[in-house]
């Protein structure tokens, strides 16, 4: 049966490829990653033949499972190399984590909702990928093992979280998306040295809230 359903999303996972190809994402890498992620295992059965699209689900808790373009652009500025320490902000469905560790990271994420934090867990687990999750609130990051040579947030903040910039690694970038709850543009920060920050701008995108201390409000 499920050798049966593996075939029958090969040509959808293939389509997805090309479409963020077209759409701009160059690092192969990436795209061999998020081609071998089964997604549809990460959203409901309903939602199955959605599963390859270029487009955000539901997955419970007013949360997505982003937008497999979102996950690649994120994922191609943070411009990993294999064996890098990675933190993400918003463990959500597991996904993009999964992307993460296709990509030879060490990863930590941070969930704020404990049920999404054990459905992500289980899903890892059962996939055969390792990282670090825990319950808490991601604006304030996981200092007890930083520094990080990127951290990635999955949600759009009203400002950059102080705390996320000073867990930077010399030469770590952050990567995330800033604005208001309407549209938030994607910002990248290089650590370039002890006090010195080089910020760069990219599309804009549309995110769930980071909520938290150093986010939006409850």
């Amino acid at each position: 049966m499920n050798s049966l359903q593996n075939r029958r999303f090969v040509r959808p996972r293939k389509k997805l490829i090309e479409t963020l190809r077209k759409k701009g994402i160059k690092d192969e890498r990436v795209l061999q990653a998020i081609g071998t992620i089964p997604r549809h295992k990460l959203v409901d059965t309903a939602l199955h033949n959605k599963a390859y699209h270029d487009t955000a689900l539901p997955i419970g808790m007013g949360q997505t499972i982003s937008q497999p373009y979102t996950v690649a652009a994120q994922t191609e500025l943070l411009e990993i190399i294999k064996g890098e320490k990675i933190l993400e902000i918003g463990t959500g469905s597991g996904y993009q984590c999964m992307v993460l560790c296709e990509l030879g990271a060490d990863v930590y994420s941070v969930e704020r909702h404990s049920k999404l934090y054990h459905r992500a867990k289980e899903a890892l687990r059962e996939f055969g990928y390792k990282a670090m999750l825990k319950v808490g609130d991601g604006t304030l990051g996981w200092s007890a093992y930083a520094p990080y040579d990127g951290i990635v947030v999955t949600a759009g903040a009203p400002v950059v979280p102080e705390d996320l910039v000073k867990q930077l690694n010399i030469g770590g970038r952050l990567v995330i998306p800033v604005g208001d709850d309407e549209k938030q543009m994607m910002m990248r920060i290089t650590r370039v040295s002890e006090n010195e920050y080089k910020q760069e701008e990219f599309n804009h995108f549309k995110f769930v809230p980071l909520i938290g201390e150093k986010g939006w409000g409850e």
